[in-house]
C-alpha cells in the first residue's frame, strides 16, 4: 500500500502554487504592520529612556527572520496538500510536521461550499469545504483553481445526493 502523504504519488491532485504566493504576501504584510507598530513604540521608549538606539535594529532583524521563514515554510505547506477522488469518498491530505488524512464519503456529504476572498480572487484559486453530520470528517481544502473547484462542487453534490439517498 503507497504511503497516504507521499506527494509524489500519482493518485493526488495537487492544489494551486499560488496558494504559497497568497500566504507569504499576507504573512509578509502582516510582519510589516506589526514592525512598524513595534519600531513606533521601540522608538519612544529609546527616546525617553536610556536604551541604546541599536535596539531599533532588534525587531527588524525579528522581522527578516519571519519573512524568510514564511518564504521557506509557505511553498512547502502548499505542496503538502492534496486530494483524490476514490470510487466511495474524497481523501484529503494535509500537513508538513503533523500530517493529516480525511477520508469523506460521498453519501455523507451535506453540502459542498466554495469561499474565495478578494486576494484568492485574484489569483485564481478557492477554498473547497467538505461539510458531514460529523466535524470529525469535514474536510476544507484550500487553493484549489477556481474552474476545478466549481467542477468538483458539482460532482461533489451530485455524488453526495445520489449516494445519500438512502440516509
Amino acid at each position: 500500500m503507497a504511503d497516504p502523504f507521499d506527494s509524489g504519488d500519482a493518485g493526488w491532485t495537487a492544489i494551486s502554487p499560488r496558494l504559497a504566493t497568497a500566504r507569504l504576501l499576507v504573512g509578509s504584510l502582516t510582519t510589516l504592520v506589526a514592525l512598524l507598530v513595534v519600531e513606533g513604540v521601540l522608538a519612544l521608549v529609546v527616546d525617553a529612556t536610556s536604551l541604546p538606539a541599536w535596539w531599533l535594529a532588534v525587531p527588524l532583524a525579528i522581522g527578516l527572520l519571519v519573512v524568510a521563514w514564511l518564504a521557506w515554510w509557505a511553498p512547502r505547506n502548499r505542496r503538502s496538500w492534496g486530494y483524490r477522488e476514490q470510487d466511495e469518498e474524497l481523501v484529503v491530505r494535509s500537513g508538513v510536521a503533523f500530517r493529516r488524512v480525511v477520508s469523506v464519503p460521498y453519501g455523507r456529504m451535506q453540502f459542498v461550499d466554495l469561499q474565495a476572498g478578494p486576494l484568492a480572487r485574484r489569483l485564481g484559486f478557492t477554498s473547497l469545504g467538505l461539510h458531514t453530520a460529523s466535524t470529525r470528517t469535514a474536510a476544507t481544502v484550500p487553493g484549489v483553481p477556481h474552474e476545478e473547484a466549481l467542477r468538483l462542487r458539482v460532482r461533489l453534490t451530485e455524488l453526495g445526493e445520489s449516494r445519500g439517498a438512502g440516509l
